[in-house]
């Protein structure tokens, strides 16, 4: 008899891919709180006890949809440090990667970056462990072009959680209506990154004098409350 287990595996992936795709647009739509299971039922058109075939919790589902994201990420990275091009070309392909990836996959942005505190236990170490990752990916591309560029006084980890804090706010502001294609915002968050970030023209005396001592004040509070 023929083995039929390759094609119940897909089934069972093209199926949970469905709901997870269904479950991302509600989630951002409503939030997760917001959100129950028997809408989900109704936007997959699947009955209750279908759907808890393929995860047990919502907090399950949830963890499955930041999981897809990031191993997908992951893996696209990975091939990036792995294409022998130079630094700043393998920063390129990551920012283009990152972007082109959550524009297309807009719903699943929200989801990530505002129910980044709804999960716990092992599905929030889970997708921790892989953010952590993922993070360290795009640390590791920018120690590799301060190496070769020999950039002064750079923290690589400021430096990528500088450039991850420009590229996942977009889904609060991005409208392809008014804003720059992808290829164009690329090209602008690269050029603040790398001539403004990585930039080596002004020295570290100069930098101080410049920036600090002309315009910001020695003592500052921002208390929120009066004597704070």
């Amino acid at each position: 008899m023929p083995n039929d287990s390759g094609s119940s595996t897909t089934h069972h992936d093209e199926k949970l891919q469905q709901i997870l795709e269904h479950s991302a647009r509600i989630f951002a739509e409503k939030g997760f709180d917001g959100t129950s299971i028997r809408e989900i039922s109704r936007a997959t058109g699947m009955s209750l006890a279908g759907l808890y075939y393929y995860f047990r919790t919502k907090e399950e589902l949830l963890c499955l949809i930041q999981e897809r994201c990031l191993v997908t990420l992951l893996e696209n990275g990975r091939k990036i440090q792995e294409s022998g091009r130079t630094p700043r070309q393998k920063i390129a392909l990551f920012v283009h990667n990152h972007l082109g990836f959550f524009l297309h996959n807009m719903n699943e942005m929200k989801v990530m970056s505002r129910e980044d505190t709804a999960l716990t236990a092992d599905y929030e170490k889970r997708i921790l462990d892989l953010k952590r990752r993922y993070l360290k990916a795009l640390v590791d591309l920018v120690d590799e072009l301060q190496q070769q560029e020999q950039t002064r006084n750079l923290n690589a980890r400021v430096a990528a959680l500088a450039l991850f804090g420009m590229m996942n706010w977009i889904y609060t502001w991005y409208n392809p209506k008014r804003d720059p294609s992808l290829r164009s915002l690329i090209e602008q968050m690269l050029r603040i990154f790398f001539f403004g970030v990585l930039s080596d023209d002004v020295d570290e005396h100069g930098v101080e004098d410049h920036l600090l001592k002309s315009f910001l004040p020695e003592d500052k509070s921002f208390g929120l409350w009066p004597g704070s």
